[in-house]
């Protein structure tokens, strides 16, 4: 009886916009940025770029390459190559990233999960530290940067999407655990031989006894001059005067004859440009690593770029993420580099001495590029002690415990899933824990999906609506009437769940109940399932004697529930555009009852 209840709440609604809009769309997206803005992001920087910002960077950038180039070296070696090649590494790749990357704090450059994964590819095929290592190594890159670019030509940046919250939280404090057991070895002056966290601290713990006193010392001198500066003087380049002043008493006290390791000599030089080609053959044995490595740049690359950004309320896109990192693979692989992604620590560092922008990663380029160069001499002096100090000290910035108070003021279970991630980083390593967060996201979406939130709906007179009569004890409860609502779409994960409550709510309700009035509202999608549930519930009441009232159907609801033939067996008389007129038809105090 449409006349009854009046016109349909979604087709007066639907009138509305066809009178205000004519045959304009109602949403309207954000304005589009420009070309030069949306390809290259840091473009968007320069016009509002000022003397603070560049001083920022500044420091920011030549820290990051001090603290670069000794690592770079030690990951080349990680991989099979040479120590030159990890600095080369450094440069292109880079330049690529600042110019294509969205994030405006991200680093990229050899990393250490990515180059064992490298080792594992390239050594079975070459001896370490050869040419050939090195020519194998730089088409993996190549090939890495072909399955970014496919990934991205195929618009699959939505997967990055799949990485929520708790996924990112647990992911990041995960990489602040593997960074400060990573440098135990550094600040202790033990050679650590394994390769992932566990077995890396078990190492630590057994040679205990090998510990270098001094190395210690500075080590231990290192972290309080850096949390001493950053307390007291917080807007001091902390990381970079603590390098300085370690190059320079290394220099003059010539700690390498105390047994305190420094980073040695650096080769100097830039690289040229050349196209590798080690075979046919090879090149299809790298394929599958180099999908692998694809996976997990990607997946770490976009976690490291989105909790930085989430900390400033930036933005990451997924597919600018993917073009960036493909043209920086491909950079490393035309310039004898070998596959990099994202620094975890140096990101850290990045963002801890104030960058806000990807000019402080065209800085960092410069300035390693002006080391190779010109300062190659003063660098080897570096213990490297402090460069643990410094990463620790950049690791523990990362630990945000408000953070997981959010998770557990919002829903125990999203601290759980960000718990097993941080496990899984540090246990199974970054592959592993993403495939294991998502799963357990996917199996939380489904859980919520099969349980969400419904209420027993009464009249709160000072609101003047119906509410949720748990939320509010004082609401009317009209005799013989049950108004139930489910603030979910209705599909086959909760159709069983649906069915349940509306006989608990019709259990639990003071009063014989004569009539059930549905409140449709938020019921926005339906299938087959819930459309056999909602005919189940229906013909269940009608056995029970009681009618099945609907309220605030959605007009595409009505018209999906009409092909189906449920409103047949409901009654159109039966539907109403409002709670307050479903109950006062059904109480005799409107037509419909």
């Amino acid at each position: 009886m449409r006349s009854a209840r009046g016109t349909n709440v979604d087709e007066a609604r639907s009138t509305t916009a066809s009178d205000g809009y004519g045959q304009r769309s109602p949403f309207r997206p954000a304005r589009q940025e420009p070309l030069l803005a949306r390809t290259i992001p840091v473009a968007a920087e320069l016009p509002r770029y000022r003397g603070p910002s560049a001083r920022r960077d500044a420091v920011a950038g030549v820290t990051v390459a001090a603290l670069a180039i000794p690592s770079a070296m030690a990951y080349a070696e990680v991989a099979g190559l040479s120590p030159v090649n990890g600095l080369y590494a450094l440069l292109l790749p880079a330049v690529a990233y600042a110019f294509l990357g969205s994030s405006r704090q991200l680093v990229v450059g050899p990393e250490g999960s990515i180059s064992t994964l490298v080792a594992a590819a390239i050594l079975p095929l070459a001896v370490a530290g050869s040419a050939d290592a090195a020519e194998l190594a730089a088409m993996l890159a190549l090939l890495v940067a072909i399955c970014f670019a496919a990934a991205w030509v195929l618009r699959l940046g939505w997967i990055a999407d799949y990485f929520s919250r708790p996924v990112l939280i647990g992911y990041i404090h995960g990489v602040a655990v593997v960074l400060v057991i990573g440098q135990l070895g550094k600040l202790f002056g033990l050679s650590i031989d394994a390769k992932d966290p566990l077995p890396q601290l078990w190492e630590v713990i057994t040679e205990l006894g090998s510990v270098s006193g001094a190395t210690v010392a500075v080590g231990v001198v290192s972290l309080g001059a850096l949390f001493g500066l950053r307390l007291l003087m917080r807007k001091l380049p902390a990381a970079l005067l603590v390098v300085a002043a370690a190059i320079g008493l290394s220099w003059a006290l010539d700690f390498a004859a105390h047994g305190i390791a420094v980073v040695g000599p650096i080769p100097a030089g830039l690289p040229s440009f050349d196209v590798p080609y080690p075979g046919f053959a090879d090149i299809v044995r790298l394929v599958p690593a180099a999908l692998g490595i694809f996976l997990v740049s990607f997946a770490d690359e976009i976690l490291t770029a989105r909790s930085f950004a989430g900390k400033h309320n930036q933005n990451v896109r997924g597919s600018q993420e993917m073009l960036a990192m493909g043209a920086a693979s491909a950079a490393a692989g035309f310039t004898q580099g070998f596959s990099i992604g994202a620094s975890g620590s140096r990101t850290a560092v990045n963002d801890d001495m104030g960058a806000r922008s990807q000019i402080a990663g065209l800085l960092a380029a410069s300035a390693v590029a002006a080391i190779l160069l010109l300062l190659t001499e003063p660098v080897q002096y570096l213990p490297k002690a402090v460069l643990g100090a410094v990463i620790v000290f950049a690791a523990i910035g990362l630990v945000e415990p408000q953070a997981w108070r959010g998770l557990a003021a919002v829903d125990p279970v999203e601290v759980a899933i960000a718990a097993v991630t941080t496990a899984c980083v540090v246990f199974f390593g970054v592959l592993e824990a993403l495939v294991v967060a998502v799963g357990l996201s996917m199996v939380d979406t489904v859980r919520r999906s099969a349980s969400p939130h419904d209420a027993v709906l009464g009249w709160v007179e000072r609101l003047d609506r119906y509410a949720d009569v748990s939320m509010h004890p004082s609401a009317r409860v009209t005799p013989g009437v049950v108004v139930y609502r489910l603030d979910d779409r209705l599909f086959f994960a909760n159709a069983r769940y649906f069915k349940g409550r509306v006989r608990e709510a019709i259990r639990a309700a003071p009063d014989p109940v004569r009539r059930l009035v549905l409140d449709a509202e938020a019921i926005t999608h339906t299938d087959a399932t819930g459309l056999e549930a909602l005919a189940d519930v229906a013909k269940d009441l009608r056995r029970s004697e009681i009618t099945l009232v609907i309220a605030r159907l959605r007009t595409r609801m009505e018209e999906q529930l009409g092909a189906a033939g449920v409103l047949d067996a409901i009654g159109r008389e039966h539907l109403y555009p409002t709670v307050r007129a479903a109950v006062d038809a059904c109480s005799g105090r409107g037509a419909g009852s």
